[in-house]
């Protein structure tokens, strides 16, 4: 009992000399009273780096101090059709050919074509279908195709669902919500009256698994490709019903996603709903947190209207890889010039546009009027949460949680079982891609790196690859509920 004592609470001290110190103290620590090193052990005990990493997780990850008690959630929300994409395409008889991206898609060519350009790439995108009738149809086929399966879609009702297995949590959803959705959702999720409508939006997810092969494409990882004809969540037309349901439900965290959705609806369009939606958020009560979780988009003067309207007013905000670089490239930031990631993301390069973004629309400096002083990025090989000092607590936990989730739902599991996951993150990596930078490591047993750039502290863990994923939808937005449970909001002054 007392070996197990002593390694939990050396953990735990682990990862508060990683907070102030750099990656070698963990293991001057242990020499210092005596136990072995987790990782020096695993290799002699024959353990695995995943093991290490796995049973550290279960030790260091606990709740905050004070917990949020009542969410809400909204306003993209629809029914998800998930269908292996190679078989649907062939069954609406299109040929394999070569990929080219589409920011709107008009036909069936047009969606072989951008399924196959993101396909080859590995990387997740979500397009709007412009014909109505062409989409209804290929909804169809895709209803009908063997193994087809339903589930709560929408960033913001599967964020609300990930809410919802925290019994002790209240959580308001706001969307349109259709007869099928609503029978589908969590029993503990409210939903206000003007939020129902009489029809489903459904949105079809067409997945393909790593190393799948159609004609000559190959995908290098497992993942999805989204689109939809859906114009209620197209023109975000639950929000201003979501912003005012706020007074008489009373959160203490509010989470907005949908933003992606009003690109496909055209330029003239999403002007001035933006400009709407930015008066409906500055309504909510300034002392009520607010989270943006963003999706892909292709439209670089969108993408830029919301970094400069919309980010400076939410307090956090939730984004992958592509995501990521995508915002960098609309605001000709830092590795603008990069065309796509090489692999897995280098973290020296993630975290200069993080910097950058807290820098340029976030309050990493007093005298910034931004309200937004944190960001949860994550990829498929680990997760950053940078945060300005002094605004939140918890985040080592918080994105150990995030990876933790992620690692055991993509295997469709409750827990993380070590034998169906590895490990992909660089053991070793640099804090900015450029000088100065400072040379970091990933110590299994304590697997949270920390770092600093003026007032922005980074946190970076490992997630634990699922070796066959069963499904890849709604994982980011597993990781950023799961990241925001765990995160605390602090009361005291700043810096």
């Amino acid at each position: 009992m007392w070996r197990k004592a002593s390694a939990a609470a050396l953990l735990a001290l682990a990862v508060g000399y990683f907070y102030h110190g750099g990656p070698e103290l963990p293991e001057q620590i242990l020499q210092y009273i005596n136990l072995p090193n987790f990782q020096t052990s695993s290799q002699n005990s024959g353990n695995s780096l995943e093991q290490v990493i796995s049973a550290a997780w279960e030790t260091l990850i606990t709740l905050p101090t004070r917990q949020w008690s009542r969410v809400a959630v909204g306003v993209n929300a629809c029914v998800d059709v998930v269908v292996s994409g190679v078989g649907l395409l062939q069954a609406l008889a299109v040929d394999p050919g070569t990929g080219l991206d589409h920011e709107v898609l008009h036909s069936k060519e047009d969606l072989r074509e951008a399924f196959i350009h993101f396909m080859e790439r590995g990387a997740a995108a979500e397009r709007f279908f412009s014909d109505s009738e062409a989409f209804q149809r290929i909804a169809r086929a895709a209803a009908e195709y063997p193994g087809a399966k339903l589930y709560v879609g929408g960033n913001a009702a599967l964020i609300g669902q990930k809410l919802a297995t925290y019994p002790d949590l209240m959580v308001l959803l706001c969307g349109p919500v259709g007869p099928k959705l609503h029978e589908m959702l969590d029993e503990q999720i409210v939903v206000p009256p003007e939020s129902m409508q009489e029809t489903d939006e459904y949105h079809l997810i067409l997945e393909y698994k790593a190393g799948e092969q159609w004609g000559s494409t190959q995908a290098p990882q497992a993942n999805r490709f989204i689109f939809s004809h859906d114009l209620s969540n197209g023109e975000m037309s639950s929000l201003e019903t979501f912003v005012a349901s706020l007074d008489e439900f009373e959160p203490d965290l509010v989470i907005l996603s949908g933003l992606h959705m009003m690109e496909g609806q055209g330029r003239e369009l999403w002007e001035e709903r933006l400009k709407e939606a930015v008066l409906a958020i500055s309504d909510i009560r300034k002392d009520i947190p607010i989270h943006l979780e963003l999706a892909s988009m292709t439209d670089k003067d969108y993408m830029n209207s919301i970094m400069q309207e919309v980010m400076p007013i939410v307090s956090s905000i939730g984004l992958n890889e592509q995501e990521l670089l995508f915002l960098s490239q609309a605001g000709e930031g830092p590795h603008s010039d990069l065309d796509s990631w090489k692999g897995i993301p280098d973290v020296g390069q993630v975290s200069d546009i993080l910097f950058w973004i807290l820098e340029q629309h976030g309050r990493s400096e007093p005298s910034s009027e931004a309200d937004l002083t944190r960001i949860h990025f994550h990829t498929l090989a680990y997760h950053i949460l940078a945060t300005v000092d002094g605004y939140w607590g918890n985040q080592a936990a918080a994105v150990m949680a995030g990876a933790r989730v992620a690692s055991s739902q993509a295997c469709g599991l409750q827990s993380v079982d070590v034998g169906k996951v590895e490990l992909k993150a660089p053991l070793e990596f640099y804090s900015s891609h450029t000088e100065p930078r400072e040379k970091l490591s990933l110590n299994p047993a304590a697997p949270v790196t920390v770092w600093r750039r003026g007032n922005v502290v980074f946190h970076m863990t490992a997630v634990l690859v699922c070796k066959q994923p069963l499904r890849t939808v709604g994982l980011g937005d597993a990781i950023s509920a799961e990241g925001l449970v765990y995160s605390e909001l602090k009361t005291q002054q700043p810096f």
